[in-house]
């Protein structure tokens, strides 16, 4: 099999291995393969791929995008290392408001999913960060939000919060609890 999926705390989030065939020239390894995701629990039609070059230390996030323009997030580190982490936004989802985080290199290979419904973000951990990924659908600047990086409430462990750079509007980002009943059901209902 080309690909291994395990799903994480939050099982909607799912750690991808793509196996690689080494030889003397180096290696050669499939990222996406229709097929194999349906069968690893990820059905879905990628219709964009983003590419982000960063600094270390570097925070994106935390993003979503609420309905009609929810996205779903393939995400993989193609140099050096990020802390890669997924927070659950679904109302009445049992893990609403939780998080689940991946180590992603360019060496282990692994991509992380990201399904409709979760914000996400990372930390760049070495220099020269280069992370590529596949969304479920296009960016919409009208559909766009975010949640703080650093919200308490959330308590999510970066690797290296002294050393956070973030944009100008990734650090005015609100709380989960500052969000606005609206933003806060943009995602389907989950039935428990």
């Amino acid at each position: 099999m080309p690909f291994r999926f395990e799903p994480l705390a939050i099982p909607e989030v799912i750690l991808v291995e793509a196996r690689a065939f080494p030889d003397d020239r180096g290696f050669f390894m499939e990222t996406f393969k229709q097929s194999e995701f349906a069968r690893g629990g990820i059905a879905r039609q990628f219709v964009q791929d983003n590419f982000s070059y960063s600094r270390r230390g570097t925070v994106r996030g935390l993003h979503y995008q609420m309905n009609p323009a929810a996205q779903g997030k393939l995400v993989a580190c193609l140099k050096g290392e990020i802390y890669d982490v997924a927070v659950d936004l679904r109302r009445g989802s049992p893990t609403y408001g939780k998080w689940v985080s991946a180590v992603l290199s360019a060496e282990n290979r692994r991509m992380l999913w990201v399904p409709e419904g979760f914000a996400h973000g990372f930390q760049a951990l070495s220099e020269g960060v280069m992370v590529w990924y596949k969304v479920t659908a296009e960016y919409s600047p009208s559909t766009e939000r975010g949640i703080r990086w650093d919200d308490p409430a959330l308590g999510i462990e970066w690797p290296l919060p002294k050393e956070a750079l973030l944009s100008p509007k990734d650090a005015v980002l609100p709380t989960l609890a500052e969000l606005s009943e609206a933003d806060n059901n943009f995602v389907y209902e989950v039935r428990v």
